[in-house]
């Protein structure tokens, strides 16, 4: 039989733009995935968009990098501030960056189980666009199908009042102006707290009783899938949320089959570029020192994703990194375990959440006074709920003279590097069996559980339609035609 190869362009729900190809042959009589390119469709070139600018404008114009994690970027970005500035936020200003980020974190794993994974292996809705769709070889009976597709609509309200909760400090989300250069720019009253802690309590409660028992019951039917997915195995997290002299979630690296997590070195991180359309005179560099120089058509390229590696090594980030290299996850690394993961993160983050509002105080200013070097450079170093995030600038003038950031999917969905190594969401696939080459919902298991993040939150528009948008801020939620 010869060799099928099966493009999927553009994989449906995830954000931004990607297309997996992957060949598919029979290996000792099981039909399975051979060989593999993740290919990142869409340049976006932020770096370049910040060249010039005055630093303090990073927090706002890298936030637009994605609408689902936006304040992971907030974040990272407000972080390489304070580190070029040379300050540090007061308590109450690093609790409620906290609190927005980690508002963030559920809303999105909330949304990748529900709304981008869960199809991968339940019937939807019955109409568009969720019918037609592949055969997925359902192995759930009608009861709990529909108990799953009835929770799937109930995920989509506790998204909703993620948002509404992380707009109560954040003035409003996506796209949070409140990270700021030495902290965050609200002053809670207590008003604010009592409606972040409902939310918070009610959204907890959705986590530990509706998330983690279908996640649980998800994981019991399709078992199998802890022993597809794995790929390297080698884990990767910079540490996340901090808190006293720590983080809730500690940096490091463990290797496949360690014992031990190693300390996080981020001189060892270099970024390769020889599969990518970018010049190869900007190859195998650390970020601190990189360079956004498109190239396309390029002949060895085939992505727009630069290759982040670590010692030389891939490295995967996300859930499963954090919660093993952090102590509070001890499985494997599959498509089940980092969904496993995922679920149980989400609670421990919910519960810390709970902390770090009870240190809120209310009147107290969450932020010390800024003034721009007139040079100078940073690095912020955070986790997006996909996984590690960097952001480095280089000040001259007062201006940004260099910017580059790293993403999570950049680390798993990465092309080759110059040594000809597949990225690590390219080897988890191979391997993976494939029922029907047309329709590889397999495959698909495998991508949806890296969950991957090319780019902004994607824009579905109908011609001469007219339409809702809901705009979440502070003051709550409300329509606007467009």
């Amino acid at each position: 039989m010869p060799i099928i190869t099966a493009s999927i362009d553009p994989v449906t729900r995830i954000e931004g733009h990607l297309k997996v190809d992957v060949e598919i042959d029979t290996v000792e009589g099981v039909q399975q995935v051979i060989d593999a390119h993740c290919v990142g469709t869409l340049f976006r070139g932020f770096e370049k968009i910040m060249e010039g600018r005055d630093p303090r404008d990073a927090p706002n114009i890298t936030s637009r990098i994605c609408g689902v994690c936006p304040t992971s970027h907030g974040m990272a970005a407000a972080l390489t501030l304070d580190d070029a500035f040379g300050i540090a936020p007061p308590t109450t200003g690093t609790m409620m960056r906290n609190l927005v980020h980690g508002a963030c974190f559920l809303e999105s794993h909330i949304l990748h189980f529900y709304i981008l994974s869960l199809l991968d292996y339940i019937k939807g809705p019955g109409m568009a666009p969720w019918q037609p769709g592949w055969d997925t070889g359902r192995r759930l009976d009608g009861s709990t199908e529909a108990r799953l597709q009835g929770n799937y609509l109930k995920a989509i309200e506790m998204r909703r009042k993620c948002h509404e909760m992380g707009a109560i400090y954040g003035g409003k989300l996506p796209h949070t102006p409140s990270f700021i250069a030495g902290g965050f720019t609200a002053v809670s009253t207590a008003d604010d707290k009592t409606g972040f802690q409902s939310l918070l309590t009610e959204i907890t409660d959705f986590i530990q009783g509706t998330l983690l028992p279908d996640v649980e019951l998800l994981a019991s039917l399709y078992s199998d899938y802890f022993s597809i997915g794995a790929g390297y195995g080698n884990l990767i997290s910079y540490g996340v949320f901090r808190q006293g002299s720590g983080t809730l979630f500690a940096p490091g690296v463990l290797d496949n089959g360690a014992t031990s997590v190693q300390a996080l070195d981020t001189s060892l991180i270099t970024e390769y570029v020889t599969h990518s359309w970018y010049d190869d005179a900007t190859n195998d560099k650390h970020p601190a020192v990189g360079e956004t120089v498109p190239l396309h058509p390029k002949t060895e390229g085939y992505s727009w994703l630069k290759a982040p590696r670590y010692a030389g090594s891939n490295y995967e980030c996300g859930p499963l990194s954090r919660m093993r290299i952090n102590g509070d996850y001890a499985g494997g690394v599959s498509v089940m375990d980092r969904h496993l993961a995922r679920a149980q993160e989400a609670l421990k983050i919910a519960l810390a959440m709970q902390v770090w509002l009870d240190a809120v105080v209310v009147g107290a200013y969450g932020y010390s006074p800024a003034t721009v070097p007139i040079s100078g450079s940073g690095v912020g170093l955070t986790e997006a709920p996909r996984g590690a995030l960097g952001h480095w600038v280089q000040v001259a003038d007062q201006a940004v003279s260099a910017y580059q950031v790293v993403t999570p999917t950049c680390w798993n969905c990465s092309p080759r590097d110059t040594a000809g190594n597949r990225g690590p969401m390219e080897q988890a696939l191979i391997g993976t069996p494939v029922k029907k080459a047309d329709q590889p919902v397999e495959v698909l298991r495998v991508i949806h559980s890296f969950d991957p993040c090319l780019d902004c939150a994607t824009h579905v528009m109908r011609p001469d339609r007219k339409g809702k948008v809901y705009i979440v801020d502070r003051t709550g939620v409300r329509e606007a035609e467009v």
